[in-house]
């Protein structure tokens, strides 16, 4: 019986080895450098060098090794297949990002991955160098050390560990635990300043970690927005080259009439036109562009700040009808997000240059033409005119106000008010006012109606890629798809990743293992500490009196066979006494 529990205790304990394989993976650089040197001197060169180069004392030696030739090679075909295989454990730790030899924030794991595969390469280089040498005695002698090198390693790590250590899924993440502790910790004053870049564009969180969902959607919303970028600028070169022609043939009809002809005027506006838009186009791509790849940093950003609330209980920002979410509907939307949020930026980058182009459009028929043309006065004149109008109307808006604040509104209460209190004063003058002005705002109502339509639509197709954000108004927020998707997203993400609820299960957890390793072994107290023994039934029995004693209310909730009475407090004492 003994004999079964220790075994079982043994496959659940984590295998402790006395080789790092990481750590020798960095070491068997320096054999692995001692070997290329070696056969790299063995190496001739095809070409001796001139007598006037610096490194001719060299001779023809340290030529270029070629580990595999990948297009010509038919012979060595197993043996090279099993060096392949002994990479195999070190490509599927790159592969999982498992391997990691330096420690960089998240976006520079690119480069740590890129650094670990040409050190996995390097070590793993003399298994093939030496079977592609031409000095077969030396590069045999070298291959075989070097492979018993790592054969003797691997055998040793095996027989330390030989039922291997199981990988099971980490329920508590490292970032999960500092989030938590951060969070117990008291507010203390932040030391130092904040730099401009943490204040003003983003501010790194080590107690944060997107999930991969995330990650992964937006790499692939950055791929597939530069594949349609490609795509509409092929497209545009294909219009283009078709106007050229277009815009030749009617040249060549305005040099067959002279520039007499009466279509003359207009096909030279077509053609203005059509040079005009094809610059706006190709000119707005930039901004266009830069627009929704800012906004995929920008979706991160808000992510992070949306979980962060959630997780602290606050649902203000969020729409009344979306602070409880149907289940159903949230586990959808999990399914549904990655692939509308790639679908979104794609026609959001289209609406958006679209727009783009139009302002532009408006730009230099407004401003840019007139001064080609040499009309920039009687541009100057309207411009300056709409900037009056404009000006006029606004101040009239802002005059009605003050005139309200002044005179229709009665004295503040108090000294330390800061607006005074909505009750009318002057009422004869103040119905009076708004009876000569009734008329005004007619007129005024026409151009505030166009204003919230144009501000509404520019608004609309700005925002149109962003899937965080709704764009409708208050009370028709439910018609945005998108937008619910988001928010049935993050409440998926709550529910099943808040850093407090992860760590209370896994104390939980760890705590039911540790009672069950010492219920599995008979021997278990052998290695408690001296002192006297309390049973886990005199421990609960007195926090469960204490309990009852500092809220002596519970005793009226609890079952009338299940209420201790003075006696059974007497005579848990006198338990947890004899404890």
């Amino acid at each position: 019986m003994f004999a079964t529990d220790a075994s079982t205790r043994q496959l659940n304990v984590t295998c402790t080895r006395s080789l790092d394989m990481e750590l020798f993976l960095h070491y068997s650089l320096i054999p692995s450098f001692l070997i290329i040197l070696v056969l790299s001197f063995l190496q001739r060169q095809e070409h001796r060098r001139k007598k006037d180069d610096t490194t001719y004392l060299l001779g023809n030696h340290f030529g270029i090794i070629m580990p595999l030739d990948f297009v010509g090679t038919f012979s060595n075909r197993w043996s090279y297949g099993v060096a392949f295989g002994a990479t195999a454990n070190k490509v599927m730790f790159l592969f999982s990002e498992g391997y990691r030899p330096l420690q960089v924030p998240e976006w520079a794991q690119a480069f740590v991955l890129l650094i670990g595969g040409i050190e996995v390469g390097l070590s793993h280089f003399p298994f093939f160098a030496c079977l592609s040498s031409e000095f077969h005695l030396v590069s045999s002698v070298l291959g075989f050390s070097y492979s018993l090198l790592w054969f003797a390693v691997t055998v040793l790590q095996i027989s330390q560990c030989p039922h291997g250590q199981e990988e099971k899924p980490v329920l508590l993440e490292t970032h999960q635990a500092k989030h938590v502790k951060q969070l117990l910790r008291k507010v203390r004053a932040q030391e130092g300043k904040k730099s401009w870049f943490q204040t003003r564009v983003y501010e790194w969180d080590p107690c944060f970690q997107f999930p991969s969902r995330m990650i992964g959607t937006v790499v692939l919303a950055f791929i597939c927005l530069y594949l349609f970028i490609v795509i509409e600028f092929c497209v545009f070169v294909y219009v283009r080259d078709k106007l050229d022609v277009f815009e030749g043939s009617l040249e060549n009809y305005n040099t067959y009439v002279n520039h007499t002809g009466i279509l003359t005027p207009f096909i030279l506006q077509l053609q203005e036109l059509l040079s005009v838009s094809k610059g706006v186009w190709v000119v707005t791509i930039l901004p266009a562009s830069l627009t929704c790849v800012s906004y995929l940093f920008h979706i991160l950003a808000c992510y992070r700040k949306h979980m962060k609330r959630l997780w602290a209980g606050d649902k203000h920002f969020l729409p009344l009808k979306f602070r409880d979410p149907s289940p159903s509907e949230s586990v959808v939307a999990i399914a549904r997000y990655s692939g509308w949020q790639i679908a979104y930026i794609l026609w959001g980058y289209l609406i958006i240059h679209v727009m783009q182009s139009l302002c532009g459009m408006m730009i230099m028929y407004g401003l840019v033409l007139p001064i080609t043309h040499h009309r920039a006065l009687e541009m100057l004149q309207g411009l300056g005119l709409g900037i009056l109008t404009i000006s006029i109307v606004v101040g009239l808006m802002i005059l009605q106000v003050w005139i309200a604040a002044s005179f229709f509104l009665q004295p503040k209460l108090g000294t330390a008010d800061k607006q005074k209190p909505l009750a009318l004063n002057n009422r004869k003058a103040f119905h009076n006012f708004n009876y000569f002005l009734f008329f005004y705002n007619v007129l005024l109502g026409l151009g505030t109606c166009l204003s919230r339509l144009l501000i509404s639509c520019i608004l609309g197709t700005w925002l149109i890629a962003r899937i965080d954000r709704t764009i409708m108004q208050s009370g028709y927020e439910r018609a945005d798809m998108g937008f619910s998707a988001w928010v049935g997203m993050l409440y998926v993400d709550h529910y099943h990743t808040n850093p407090v609820l992860v760590s209370f299960c896994h104390i939980l957890i760890t705590s039911h293992k540790e009672r069950k390793m010492q219920k599995t072994s008979q021997y278990w107290c052998l290695g408690q500490s001296a002192g006297p023994h309390i049973s886990a039934r005199s421990r609960t029995r007195w926090l469960l009196l204490q309990t009852l004693i500092n809220n002596p209310r519970l005793i009226i909730l609890r079952k009338s066979k299940s209420v201790p009475s003075s006696r059974d407090f007497t005579q848990i004492l006198l338990t947890c006494t004899d404890c």
